[in-house]
């Protein structure tokens, strides 16, 4: 492979890229009011970076909820966040190509091909932290803790059988999965689990560019019959892969 660029950014985070992916050509600028940035499509990778501080899935998310809530308050346009929000979602769930257009159509660029520095038409600076965009490797696995899928009973009415269609990152396959209506996203992730023995507390799901929580019922999900639910598996828990066309950050605690 070849040599890697290394940099420091202002949040304290370290990046390294490699050559490859560091030389993606440039796509066509977004006019700023000003001189043109330099806009590069978004990259069609999954960034790989390791928690200072192990997160459970549950401090994750709310680490998440903390920064959308609060990020709007500071600095930027709040349809511009809501439209990174999104974007962030859909590449979670690796809809890239919806993430495009999200960010296509609300004018903003990516001078770096990545989330984590983002502009708007008027060349204000976005700056999303990569805990919100994927989990870390070394997210810790729970087990009994509050949003554990294991807490979940099946419903004394279970509603509605339905068949769900999941494409499972891991493996990219599509697997066909009986449940009820009123099966919680967590029930569901245990049944695949053992179904598939794709361990439950690995398994984000992802549904039109949004990620389903684990207490929502499967009928308030509104997936349509025969549309793909999107299962991410994060095997990285188990396997740490190293290779050098990924991006590696560390969140500073």
């Amino acid at each position: 492979m070849g040599a890697c660029v290394c940099r420091m950014n202002p949040d304290n985070e370290t990046m390294s890229v490699s050559s490859a992916s560091a030389s993606r050509p440039a796509s066509a600028g977004i006019p700023m009011g000003g001189p043109t940035r330099k806009n590069r499509p978004l990259c069609h990778e999954t960034i790989k970076w390791r928690s200072d501080v192990p997160l459970t899935e549950g401090q994750l998310r709310s680490k998440r909820d903390e920064f959308w809530d609060t990020a709007p308050a500071f600095d930027g346009r709040k349809e511009i966040w809501d439209a990174l929000r999104a974007a962030t979602n859909a590449a979670e769930g690796l809809d890239f190509q919806m993430a495009q257009a999200i960010l296509d159509g609300a004018n903003v660029s990516v001078p770096n091909g990545y989330l984590t520095e983002c502009y708007d038409e008027l060349g204000t600076q976005y700056k999303v932290p990569i805990y919100c965009l994927s989990y870390p490797i070394n997210i810790v696995k729970e087990e009994n803790g509050r949003d554990s899928p294991a807490e979940y009973s099946e419903p004394v009415d279970g509603g509605t059988e339905i068949i769900l269609k999941l494409r499972i990152s891991s493996t990219m396959t599509d697997v066909k999965l009986p449940v009820y209506s009123k099966d919680a996203v967590g029930q569901c992730k245990k049944k695949l689990q053992a179904l598939e023995g794709v361990d439950a507390c690995c398994q984000r799901w992802f549904y039109s560019g949004k990620l389903l929580g684990d207490k929502v019922p499967i009928e308030e999900c509104s997936i349509h019959q025969g549309y793909v639910v999107q299962v991410i598996v994060n095997t990285e828990h188990y396997n740490h892969d190293n290779s050098t066309s990924i991006v590696h950050m560390s969140l500073a605690s």
